[in-house]
Protein backbone atom coordinates (compact mmCIF):
# COMPACT_ATOMS: atom_id res chain seq x y z
CA UNK A 1 0.00 0.00 0.00
CA UNK A 2 1.23 3.40 -1.19
CA UNK A 3 0.77 6.58 1.06
CA UNK A 4 -2.45 8.91 0.63
CA UNK A 5 -2.51 11.55 -1.87
CA UNK A 6 -2.88 14.89 0.07
CA UNK A 7 -4.30 18.42 -1.67
CA UNK A 8 -1.52 20.65 -0.73
CA UNK A 9 0.41 18.67 -3.58
CA UNK A 10 -2.06 17.64 -5.92
CA UNK A 11 -3.30 20.97 -6.83
CA UNK A 12 -0.29 22.61 -8.33
CA UNK A 13 0.11 25.36 -10.78
CA UNK A 14 3.59 24.84 -12.15
CA UNK A 15 3.53 24.68 -15.75
CA UNK A 16 5.07 21.85 -17.94
CA UNK A 17 7.82 22.69 -20.24
CA UNK A 18 8.17 26.63 -17.95
CA UNK A 19 8.80 25.09 -14.21
CA UNK A 20 11.80 27.85 -14.30
CA UNK A 21 9.51 30.10 -14.40
CA UNK A 22 7.36 29.28 -12.04
CA UNK A 23 6.16 31.94 -9.71
CA UNK A 24 4.38 30.94 -6.73
CA UNK A 25 2.89 34.65 -5.97
CA UNK A 26 -0.59 35.54 -5.48
CA UNK A 27 -1.94 36.89 -8.99
CA UNK A 28 -5.26 38.43 -10.01
CA UNK A 29 -5.34 35.88 -12.51
CA UNK A 30 -4.67 32.45 -11.41
CA UNK A 31 -2.98 29.91 -13.39
CA UNK A 32 -5.55 27.56 -13.62
CA UNK A 33 -7.75 29.64 -15.40
CA UNK A 34 -5.19 31.26 -17.96
CA UNK A 35 -5.01 27.46 -18.59
CA UNK A 36 -9.08 27.68 -19.23
CA UNK A 37 -8.34 30.81 -21.37
CA UNK A 38 -5.26 29.51 -23.30
CA UNK A 39 -7.25 26.59 -24.64
CA UNK A 40 -10.33 28.87 -25.66
CA UNK A 41 -8.08 30.83 -27.46
CA UNK A 42 -6.03 27.67 -29.38
CA UNK A 43 -6.73 26.10 -32.72
CA UNK A 44 -7.02 22.67 -31.59
CA UNK A 45 -10.50 24.03 -29.59
CA UNK A 46 -11.30 26.08 -32.04
CA UNK A 47 -11.59 22.66 -34.64
CA UNK A 48 -14.02 20.85 -32.55
CA UNK A 49 -17.02 23.49 -33.66
CA UNK A 50 -16.98 21.06 -37.25
CA UNK A 51 -16.25 17.40 -35.68
CA UNK A 52 -19.20 15.53 -35.08
CA UNK A 53 -20.20 14.55 -31.69
CA UNK A 54 -22.56 11.69 -32.16
CA UNK A 55 -25.51 13.08 -34.65
CA UNK A 56 -24.28 14.96 -38.32
CA UNK A 57 -23.57 18.38 -38.21
CA UNK A 58 -26.52 20.00 -38.24
CA UNK A 59 -28.89 21.45 -41.68
CA UNK A 60 -31.47 23.54 -40.12
CA UNK A 61 -31.41 21.67 -36.99
CA UNK A 62 -28.70 22.68 -34.60
CA UNK A 63 -27.34 19.89 -32.56
CA UNK A 64 -24.26 19.27 -30.57
CA UNK A 65 -21.12 18.85 -32.01
CA UNK A 66 -17.75 18.69 -30.08
CA UNK A 67 -17.08 21.76 -28.95
CA UNK A 68 -20.77 22.86 -27.40
CA UNK A 69 -20.57 19.26 -25.53
CA UNK A 70 -17.46 20.45 -24.59
CA UNK A 71 -18.40 23.93 -23.58
CA UNK A 72 -21.40 22.51 -22.04
CA UNK A 73 -18.95 19.46 -19.65
CA UNK A 74 -17.02 22.41 -18.61
CA UNK A 75 -19.90 24.43 -17.16
CA UNK A 76 -21.45 21.30 -15.58
CA UNK A 77 -18.02 20.70 -14.20
CA UNK A 78 -16.71 23.97 -12.69
CA UNK A 79 -20.41 23.63 -10.68
CA UNK A 80 -19.22 20.26 -9.39
CA UNK A 81 -15.62 21.10 -8.59
CA UNK A 82 -17.19 24.36 -6.89
CA UNK A 83 -19.73 21.99 -4.96
CA UNK A 84 -16.44 19.88 -4.01
CA UNK A 85 -14.13 22.61 -2.63
CA UNK A 86 -17.24 24.04 -0.25
CA UNK A 87 -17.08 21.09 1.52
CA UNK A 88 -13.91 20.50 1.62
CA UNK A 89 -13.06 23.91 2.73
CA UNK A 90 -15.20 23.33 5.72
CA UNK A 91 -13.67 20.30 6.84
CA UNK A 92 -9.55 21.17 6.37
CA UNK A 93 -10.69 25.02 8.09
CA UNK A 94 -7.42 26.41 9.13
CA UNK A 95 -4.39 23.95 7.65
CA UNK A 96 -2.30 26.66 5.94
CA UNK A 97 -2.70 24.87 2.17
CA UNK A 98 -6.75 25.17 2.24
CA UNK A 99 -6.35 28.19 -0.36
CA UNK A 100 -5.22 25.68 -2.77
CA UNK A 101 -8.67 24.49 -2.91
CA UNK A 102 -10.17 27.60 -4.76
CA UNK A 103 -8.21 26.16 -7.66
CA UNK A 104 -10.53 23.28 -7.82
CA UNK A 105 -13.47 24.73 -9.86
CA UNK A 106 -11.12 26.21 -12.21
CA UNK A 107 -8.53 23.08 -12.94
CA UNK A 108 -12.19 20.69 -13.28
CA UNK A 109 -13.12 23.71 -15.82
CA UNK A 110 -9.75 23.76 -18.04
CA UNK A 111 -10.16 20.24 -17.73
CA UNK A 112 -13.52 19.40 -19.15
CA UNK A 113 -12.84 21.81 -21.96
CA UNK A 114 -9.80 19.92 -23.63
CA UNK A 115 -11.20 16.44 -22.57
CA UNK A 116 -12.22 15.58 -26.25
CA UNK A 117 -9.21 17.37 -27.99
CA UNK A 118 -7.58 14.07 -29.16
CA UNK A 119 -10.85 12.71 -30.45
CA UNK A 120 -10.55 12.01 -34.35
CA UNK A 121 -13.10 13.14 -36.75
CA UNK A 122 -16.73 11.73 -36.99
CA UNK A 123 -18.07 10.89 -33.60
CA UNK A 124 -17.22 8.15 -30.96
CA UNK A 125 -16.07 5.51 -33.99
CA UNK A 126 -13.40 7.73 -35.36
CA UNK A 127 -11.16 5.79 -32.61
CA UNK A 128 -12.28 2.58 -33.30
CA UNK A 129 -11.57 2.98 -36.98
CA UNK A 130 -7.77 4.16 -36.44
CA UNK A 131 -7.47 1.29 -34.30
CA UNK A 132 -8.85 -1.49 -36.50
CA UNK A 133 -6.89 -0.13 -39.23
CA UNK A 134 -4.15 -1.35 -37.54
CA UNK A 135 -5.83 -4.54 -36.36
CA UNK A 136 -7.82 -5.43 -39.03
CA UNK A 137 -7.08 -3.67 -41.97
CA UNK A 138 -3.83 -2.61 -43.98
CA UNK A 139 -1.96 -1.45 -40.87
CA UNK A 140 -1.43 -4.85 -40.18
CA UNK A 141 1.69 -5.52 -42.24
CA UNK A 142 3.58 -2.77 -40.03
CA UNK A 143 3.22 -4.97 -36.59
CA UNK A 144 6.39 -6.64 -37.27
CA UNK A 145 8.20 -3.59 -37.33
CA UNK A 146 7.04 -2.31 -33.98
CA UNK A 147 7.95 -2.88 -30.39
CA UNK A 148 5.13 -4.91 -27.97
CA UNK A 149 3.93 -1.46 -26.16
CA UNK A 150 4.24 0.94 -29.73
CA UNK A 151 2.00 -1.89 -31.44
CA UNK A 152 -0.56 -1.71 -28.34
CA UNK A 153 -0.82 2.16 -28.48
CA UNK A 154 -1.60 1.66 -32.27
CA UNK A 155 -4.76 -1.21 -31.93
CA UNK A 156 -6.07 0.72 -28.79
CA UNK A 157 -5.97 4.01 -30.45
CA UNK A 158 -7.47 5.96 -27.62
CA UNK A 159 -8.57 9.59 -27.55
CA UNK A 160 -7.69 10.27 -23.90
CA UNK A 161 -4.36 9.70 -24.42
CA UNK A 162 -4.35 11.38 -27.93
CA UNK A 163 -5.47 14.57 -25.76
CA UNK A 164 -2.29 14.33 -23.39
CA UNK A 165 -0.19 14.09 -26.65
CA UNK A 166 -1.57 16.80 -27.76
CA UNK A 167 -1.57 19.31 -24.78
CA UNK A 168 2.19 18.15 -23.65
CA UNK A 169 4.01 16.97 -27.08
CA UNK A 170 6.72 18.99 -28.56
CA UNK A 171 5.73 19.16 -32.35
CA UNK A 172 8.11 20.51 -34.68
CA UNK A 173 8.62 24.59 -34.46
CA UNK A 174 6.53 24.31 -31.25
CA UNK A 175 7.75 24.87 -27.62
CA UNK A 176 9.10 22.51 -24.89
CA UNK A 177 6.30 21.17 -22.94
CA UNK A 178 3.33 21.41 -25.87
CA UNK A 179 0.60 24.09 -24.58
CA UNK A 180 2.62 24.43 -21.36
CA UNK A 181 -0.45 23.52 -19.60
CA UNK A 182 -0.81 23.25 -15.25
CA UNK A 183 0.57 20.30 -14.50
CA UNK A 184 -3.13 19.73 -12.39
CA UNK A 185 -4.95 20.52 -14.93
CA UNK A 186 -2.70 17.98 -17.45
CA UNK A 187 -3.50 15.07 -14.23
CA UNK A 188 -7.15 15.70 -14.41
CA UNK A 189 -8.06 14.87 -17.71
CA UNK A 190 -6.35 11.41 -17.86
CA UNK A 191 -9.21 9.07 -17.16
CA UNK A 192 -6.73 5.96 -17.60
CA UNK A 193 -3.60 6.32 -16.14
CA UNK A 194 -1.45 3.61 -17.50
CA UNK A 195 0.15 2.27 -20.62
CA UNK A 196 -1.37 0.71 -23.47
CA UNK A 197 -0.26 -2.51 -22.17
CA UNK A 198 -2.58 -2.30 -19.71
CA UNK A 199 -5.65 -1.69 -22.06
CA UNK A 200 -7.31 -4.61 -21.96
CA UNK A 201 -10.22 -5.79 -23.47
CA UNK A 202 -11.69 -2.51 -23.58
CA UNK A 203 -9.06 -0.71 -25.00
CA UNK A 204 -8.05 2.01 -23.19
CA UNK A 205 -5.15 3.95 -21.79
CA UNK A 206 -4.05 7.11 -20.21
CA UNK A 207 -0.70 8.10 -22.30
CA UNK A 208 1.28 6.64 -25.45
CA UNK A 209 4.59 5.68 -24.52
CA UNK A 210 5.51 8.72 -26.50
CA UNK A 211 4.56 10.32 -23.46
CA UNK A 212 5.19 7.97 -20.55
CA UNK A 213 7.80 10.19 -19.16
CA UNK A 214 5.74 13.11 -19.31
CA UNK A 215 3.06 11.53 -17.18
CA UNK A 216 5.80 10.24 -14.85
CA UNK A 217 7.26 13.53 -14.44
CA UNK A 218 3.46 14.88 -13.77
CA UNK A 219 2.56 12.27 -11.61
CA UNK A 220 5.98 12.14 -9.24
CA UNK A 221 5.19 16.10 -9.08
CA UNK A 222 1.79 15.40 -8.02
CA UNK A 223 2.18 12.77 -5.85
CA UNK A 224 0.20 9.92 -7.76
CA UNK A 225 1.84 6.93 -6.61
CA UNK A 226 2.24 4.48 -9.33
CA UNK A 227 0.80 1.08 -8.29
CA UNK A 228 1.96 -1.26 -10.93
CA UNK A 229 4.63 -0.62 -13.60
CA UNK A 230 3.24 1.74 -15.90
CA UNK A 231 0.01 2.15 -14.09
CA UNK A 232 -0.82 5.15 -11.92
CA UNK A 233 -3.74 6.17 -9.44
CA UNK A 234 -5.81 8.57 -10.81
CA UNK A 235 -5.85 11.90 -9.80
CA UNK A 236 -8.87 13.01 -7.69
CA UNK A 237 -9.92 15.45 -9.88
CA UNK A 238 -10.37 13.32 -13.28
CA UNK A 239 -13.74 11.56 -11.47
CA UNK A 240 -14.85 14.94 -11.19
CA UNK A 241 -14.34 15.35 -14.77
CA UNK A 242 -15.38 12.03 -15.88
CA UNK A 243 -18.58 12.76 -14.32
CA UNK A 244 -19.24 15.87 -16.00
CA UNK A 245 -18.52 14.20 -19.25
CA UNK A 246 -20.65 11.58 -18.60
CA UNK A 247 -23.91 13.72 -17.77
CA UNK A 248 -23.61 15.73 -20.29
CA UNK A 249 -23.32 13.48 -22.82
CA UNK A 250 -25.96 11.01 -22.00
CA UNK A 251 -28.56 14.24 -21.09
CA UNK A 252 -28.02 16.34 -24.32
CA UNK A 253 -27.82 13.53 -26.72
CA UNK A 254 -31.53 12.98 -25.55
CA UNK A 255 -32.31 16.68 -26.13
CA UNK A 256 -31.13 16.23 -29.12
CA UNK A 257 -32.85 12.66 -30.45
CA UNK A 258 -36.04 14.87 -29.44
CA UNK A 259 -35.40 18.09 -31.87
CA UNK A 260 -34.59 15.34 -34.80
CA UNK A 261 -37.40 13.32 -34.16
CA UNK A 262 -35.85 10.22 -33.07
CA UNK A 263 -37.56 10.24 -29.64
CA UNK A 264 -41.17 11.76 -28.57
CA UNK A 265 -41.42 14.70 -26.48
CA UNK A 266 -43.04 12.71 -23.60
CA UNK A 267 -40.75 10.08 -23.84
CA UNK A 268 -38.02 12.48 -22.76
CA UNK A 269 -39.73 14.19 -20.27
CA UNK A 270 -40.47 10.87 -18.62
CA UNK A 271 -37.12 9.89 -18.26
CA UNK A 272 -35.91 13.33 -17.03
CA UNK A 273 -38.68 13.10 -14.03
CA UNK A 274 -37.23 9.80 -12.95
CA UNK A 275 -34.96 11.88 -11.73
CA UNK A 276 -37.07 13.88 -9.09
CA UNK A 277 -39.08 12.61 -5.99
CA UNK A 278 -42.76 12.49 -6.07
CA UNK A 279 -42.95 16.35 -4.32
CA UNK A 280 -40.85 17.61 -7.42
CA UNK A 281 -42.48 16.04 -9.83
CA UNK A 282 -45.52 17.79 -9.05
CA UNK A 283 -44.01 21.19 -8.53
CA UNK A 284 -41.65 20.44 -11.77
CA UNK A 285 -45.49 19.54 -14.01
CA UNK A 286 -47.44 23.07 -12.04
CA UNK A 287 -44.15 25.08 -13.84
CA UNK A 288 -44.57 23.15 -17.29
CA UNK A 289 -48.14 23.85 -17.53
CA UNK A 290 -46.84 27.73 -18.12
CA UNK A 291 -44.31 26.77 -21.24
CA UNK A 292 -46.12 26.00 -24.38
CA UNK A 293 -42.78 24.82 -26.45
CA UNK A 294 -42.04 21.43 -25.89
CA UNK A 295 -38.07 22.51 -26.10
CA UNK A 296 -38.19 24.87 -23.01
CA UNK A 297 -40.16 21.91 -21.44
CA UNK A 298 -37.24 19.28 -22.13
CA UNK A 299 -34.73 22.48 -21.14
CA UNK A 300 -36.77 23.53 -18.25
CA UNK A 301 -36.41 19.48 -16.85
CA UNK A 302 -32.80 18.54 -18.05
CA UNK A 303 -31.39 21.88 -16.32
CA UNK A 304 -32.79 20.18 -12.71
CA UNK A 305 -31.90 16.72 -13.82
CA UNK A 306 -28.03 17.97 -13.90
CA UNK A 307 -28.28 20.34 -11.41
CA UNK A 308 -29.50 17.42 -9.18
CA UNK A 309 -27.19 14.89 -10.06
CA UNK A 310 -23.99 17.78 -9.43
CA UNK A 311 -24.59 17.88 -6.05
CA UNK A 312 -24.57 14.41 -4.93
CA UNK A 313 -21.53 13.78 -7.12
CA UNK A 314 -20.48 16.12 -5.02
CA UNK A 315 -21.88 14.46 -2.13
CA UNK A 316 -20.93 11.22 -3.19
CA UNK A 317 -16.64 12.71 -3.76
CA UNK A 318 -16.92 14.06 0.06
CA UNK A 319 -18.15 11.16 1.58
CA UNK A 320 -15.48 9.47 -0.66
CA UNK A 321 -12.99 11.25 0.16
CA UNK A 322 -10.54 9.49 2.09
CA UNK A 323 -10.71 6.37 -0.35
CA UNK A 324 -10.25 8.47 -3.31
CA UNK A 325 -7.39 10.18 -1.92
CA UNK A 326 -5.94 6.05 -0.77
CA UNK A 327 -6.59 5.09 -4.57
CA UNK A 328 -8.84 2.46 -3.60
CA UNK A 329 -12.35 3.85 -5.07
CA UNK A 330 -14.12 1.65 -6.89
CA UNK A 331 -16.77 3.25 -10.24
CA UNK A 332 -17.37 6.38 -10.55
CA UNK A 333 -19.43 9.22 -9.08
CA UNK A 334 -22.17 8.84 -11.25
CA UNK A 335 -21.85 4.13 -10.44
CA UNK A 336 -22.20 6.09 -6.37
CA UNK A 337 -25.14 7.75 -6.51
CA UNK A 338 -28.25 7.63 -4.50
CA UNK A 339 -30.57 4.81 -6.21
CA UNK A 340 -33.24 6.92 -7.62
CA UNK A 341 -30.97 8.70 -9.61
CA UNK A 342 -28.83 5.63 -10.72
CA UNK A 343 -31.68 4.44 -11.83
CA UNK A 344 -33.02 6.96 -13.40
CA UNK A 345 -29.51 7.64 -15.25
CA UNK A 346 -29.82 4.10 -16.23
CA UNK A 347 -33.17 4.86 -17.71
CA UNK A 348 -31.71 7.51 -20.09
CA UNK A 349 -28.78 4.64 -20.78
CA UNK A 350 -30.42 2.06 -21.98
CA UNK A 351 -32.38 4.21 -24.16
CA UNK A 352 -29.85 6.27 -25.89
CA UNK A 353 -28.31 2.89 -26.96
CA UNK A 354 -31.61 1.48 -28.29
CA UNK A 355 -32.94 4.63 -29.87
CA UNK A 356 -30.09 7.02 -30.42
CA UNK A 357 -26.64 5.09 -31.26
CA UNK A 358 -28.30 2.79 -33.19
CA UNK A 359 -30.32 5.70 -35.28
CA UNK A 360 -29.80 5.58 -39.09
CA UNK A 361 -28.71 9.20 -38.94
CA UNK A 362 -25.68 8.01 -36.43
CA UNK A 363 -24.54 4.90 -38.43
CA UNK A 364 -24.63 6.54 -41.90
CA UNK A 365 -22.51 8.94 -40.22
CA UNK A 366 -20.12 6.34 -38.76
CA UNK A 367 -20.08 4.59 -42.24
CA UNK A 368 -19.02 7.24 -44.06
CA UNK A 369 -16.83 8.23 -41.41
CA UNK A 370 -15.12 5.04 -41.47
CA UNK A 371 -15.03 4.96 -45.28
CA UNK A 372 -13.08 8.35 -45.15
CA UNK A 373 -10.37 7.76 -42.10
CA UNK A 374 -9.13 3.81 -43.53
CA UNK A 375 -8.68 5.59 -47.22
CA UNK A 376 -6.68 8.51 -45.88
CA UNK A 377 -4.59 6.94 -43.70
CA UNK A 378 -4.17 4.00 -46.25
CA UNK A 379 -2.71 6.90 -48.46
CA UNK A 380 -0.81 8.77 -45.97
CA UNK A 381 0.58 6.50 -44.41
CA UNK A 382 2.38 4.93 -47.79
CA UNK A 383 3.10 8.49 -48.74
CA UNK A 384 5.46 8.57 -44.79
CA UNK A 385 7.00 4.79 -45.74
CA UNK A 386 7.94 5.58 -48.84
CA UNK A 387 8.80 9.21 -49.27
CA UNK A 388 10.74 8.88 -52.63
CA UNK A 389 7.54 8.25 -54.85
CA UNK A 390 6.57 10.52 -56.62
CA UNK A 391 2.56 10.81 -55.28
CA UNK A 392 4.25 10.74 -52.04
CA UNK A 393 6.23 14.07 -52.08
CA UNK A 394 3.20 15.37 -53.63
CA UNK A 395 1.45 14.64 -50.21
CA UNK A 396 3.44 14.80 -48.16
CA UNK A 397 3.33 18.39 -48.72
CA UNK A 398 0.00 18.80 -47.84
CA UNK A 399 0.72 17.90 -44.37
CA UNK A 400 0.95 20.57 -41.99
CA UNK A 401 5.22 21.24 -41.09
CA UNK A 402 4.55 20.53 -37.40
CA UNK A 403 3.97 16.95 -37.83
CA UNK A 404 7.36 15.27 -38.43
CA UNK A 405 7.21 12.90 -41.25
CA UNK A 406 10.75 12.64 -41.42
CA UNK A 407 11.00 11.48 -38.07
CA UNK A 408 14.16 8.99 -36.94
CA UNK A 409 11.67 6.34 -36.09
CA UNK A 410 8.77 4.35 -37.79
CA UNK A 411 6.59 4.42 -34.79
CA UNK A 412 7.19 8.81 -34.54
CA UNK A 413 6.41 8.72 -38.72
CA UNK A 414 3.13 6.29 -37.54
CA UNK A 415 2.66 9.50 -35.10
CA UNK A 416 2.62 11.95 -37.34
CA UNK A 417 0.05 10.34 -39.73
CA UNK A 418 -2.42 9.88 -36.90
CA UNK A 419 -1.36 13.16 -35.45
CA UNK A 420 -2.71 14.65 -38.98
CA UNK A 421 -5.56 12.79 -38.98
CA UNK A 422 -6.96 12.60 -35.56
CA UNK A 423 -6.99 16.45 -35.80
CA UNK A 424 -8.97 16.85 -39.06
CA UNK A 425 -12.63 18.22 -38.52
CA UNK A 426 -15.45 16.12 -40.00
CA UNK A 427 -15.28 18.81 -43.10
CA UNK A 428 -12.00 19.00 -43.57
CA UNK A 429 -11.34 15.41 -44.06
CA UNK A 430 -14.14 14.58 -46.40
CA UNK A 431 -13.25 17.17 -48.71
CA UNK A 432 -9.42 15.96 -48.37
CA UNK A 433 -10.90 12.19 -48.87
CA UNK A 434 -12.77 14.24 -52.42
CA UNK A 435 -9.79 16.02 -53.63
CA UNK A 436 -7.88 12.73 -53.53
CA UNK A 437 -10.40 10.57 -55.49
CA UNK A 438 -10.45 13.30 -57.89
CA UNK A 439 -13.86 14.31 -57.07
CA UNK A 440 -13.82 17.91 -56.27
CA UNK A 441 -10.85 20.42 -57.41
CA UNK A 442 -9.92 23.81 -56.67
CA UNK A 443 -11.17 26.47 -58.42
CA UNK A 444 -9.38 27.52 -61.38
Amino acid sequence: MFNNMNWDQLICDKRLGMEEYHDPRHHTRSDFQRDYDRLIFSSPFRRLQNKTQVFPLPGSIFVHNRLTHSLEVSSVGRSMGNEVALRLHDKYKGEPWTHKLDGMRDIVAAACLCHDLGNPPFGHSGEKTISTYFSEGNGQELRKRLGPREWADFINFEGNANSFRLLTHRFRGRRDGGMAMTYSSLASIVKYPYSSLHAGEKGKFGFFSSEEDIFRRVAQQLGLPETAPGKFARHPLVYITEAADDICYQIMDLEDAHKLKIIGMQDVLDLFMNFFEENDRERMSRTMTRLEDPNEKIAYLRSNAIGTMVVDCADVFFRNEEVILNGSFKGSLIDNMQERLRAAYRDCSDTAWNKIYCAPEVVDIELAGNRIITYLLDTLMDAVLNPEKNYSKLLLNIIPRQYDTTAPTLYERIQSVLDHVSGMTDVYALDLFRKLNGHSLPAV
